[in-house]
């Protein structure tokens, strides 16, 4: 069986990992994986998931013999290992090259049609 102060200890650093790398806020773990959303892998999601149902049967005490402790012990490390890969100056490097590049695409097409619109009418 699984020793519930472990689990709470290992909730918390990933809470916190979820936190600083991909900037989830949420009081508890199912909300942070809730934003995740598409953040996070499908299979990660799936493991997030299955966290979430052992954290709410770890709480009762008959439920608690159904968790699997291997496959927590394993969901654990792949989101950590998952988490550990992710740079957060580059996520936020990457927006903001993705927010330029809309923003001069956006510039060119109005280029474009004032200079359509001074060629249509004779001033170019």
């Amino acid at each position: 069986m699984i020793d519930r102060k472990q689990f709470d200890a290992r909730r918390e650093a990933l809470e916190k990992q979820l936190h600083e790398k991909l900037g989830l806020r949420g009081k508890t773990l199912s909300a942070r994986l809730r934003r995740a959303g598409r953040l996070l892998p499908k299979r990660l999601r799936a493991e997030g998931r299955y966290l979430v149902d052992a954290e709410r049967k770890l709480s009762h005490p008959r439920l608690a013999t159904q968790v699997d402790e291997v496959r927590v012990g394993k969901a654990f490390e792949s989101i950590e290992a998952h988490l550990k890969a992710i740079d957060p100056a580059d996520r936020r490097r990457g927006r903001l090259i993705h927010w330029l590049a809309g923003l001069v695409f956006n510039l060119l097409i109005l280029a474009a049609i004032v200079l359509v619109a001074l060629r249509w009418q004779g001033v170019i």
